[in-house]
């Protein structure tokens, strides 16, 4: 066939397609529109989370169980490194709530990154056999994680509660989570692009969070050892810039009756939830038609 012929063949498909108001069923749709697609989408992400925690410990004689045992063998582990062998639990009141907290936190942000930099490729057949909007599977990656942390905050509760006693503060937990939640929303939704395109990004990962873990004051107080350190107070102000260090620090306040808090960190904490949430959600979906090829 001539290409003369080829390109008649197209117009005539194309004017056809306009005529019965069709369109690619792989187009990246208005935003508005994207955003009421995925809002009507609610109950597959709900449903989808629920799938995947179910099939994670199906084949665990304890099922279930793991999702309590896993943090608490975690923080328990760190705890014996550094609260024990490496001295950090000095100076720091109720130690085991504090590391606790941490680890908790700094959790539910590093796996819902790192599970959802492989939300598309590793769902490649389900998004070339159905036509849905593409971020419902990095968001229920992320209600997934959220799920989890319900269930690590409640040991936590439990724990300040025997040791601190139960305050009115605790409810600052409430808006804490919120924020974290539109953070780990935004980077879930960029790395799953990045995942996507940059498949050697699920290798680098680890080595990432890694490296954020020891950085972000989880084994240790910022203020207090930057203060034996003599270190100038544009430091600690820096280090606050830190999300993971900002949201630890906005929950450690709430639970911990005895904290040293950073500067600014409901500031900060906002701050980064916002520009991630709305960076993270338009950096995904400007590749929302290019999902699923090749």
């Amino acid at each position: 066939m001539s290409t003369a012929a080829e390109s008649a063949k197209t117009a005539d498909v194309a004017d056809l397609a306009e005529r019965y108001g069709l369109s690619r069923s792989s187009a990246r749709p208005p935003l508005r529109g994207y955003l009421r697609e995925l809002w009507g989408r609610r109950q597959f992400i709900v449903s989808y989370a629920r799938a995947r925690t179910y099939a994670l410990y199906a084949g665990a004689r304890l099922g279930s169980v793991w999702q309590l045992l896993t943090p608490l063998l975690n923080a328990a582990v760190y705890y014996l490194a550094f609260g024990v062998l490496l001295g950090t639990a000095k100076g720091i009141p109720n130690y085991p709530a504090f590391l606790i907290c941490g680890m908790f936190v700094f959790t539910y942000t590093q796996r819902s990154m790192t599970e959802g930099s492989r939300a598309i490729s590793t769902n490649l057949s389900l998004i070339r056999t159905l036509h849905f909007p593409r971020a419902t599977l990095p968001l229920a990656y992320v209600v997934n994680e959220l799920n989890q942390m319900f269930l690590s905050m409640g040991i936590l509760f439990l724990l300040v509660g025997f040791t601190d006693g139960i305050s009115l503060r605790w409810l600052l937990v409430i808006p804490a989570l919120l924020l974290q939640t539109m953070f780990n929303i935004g980077m879930t939704l960029a790395f799953a692009r990045l995942g996507t395109f940059l498949t050697d990004i699920s290798q680098l990962l680890p080595f990432i969070t890694r490296t954020w873990l020891y950085a972000s004051g989880i084994f240790f107080s910022i203020p207090e050892k930057l203060s034996q350190l003599d270190a100038p107070s544009w430091v600690v102000h820096a280090l606050a810039l830190n999300p993971i260090s900002a949201y630890i620090d906005i929950i450690r306040r709430a639970l911990l009756e005895e904290h040293d808090a950073l500067p600014n960190a409901w500031p900060i904490a906002i701050g980064w939830a916002v520009v991630s949430l709305v960076g993270g959600f338009i950096y995904f979906w400007r590749a929302e038609d290019r999902y699923g090829r090749g």
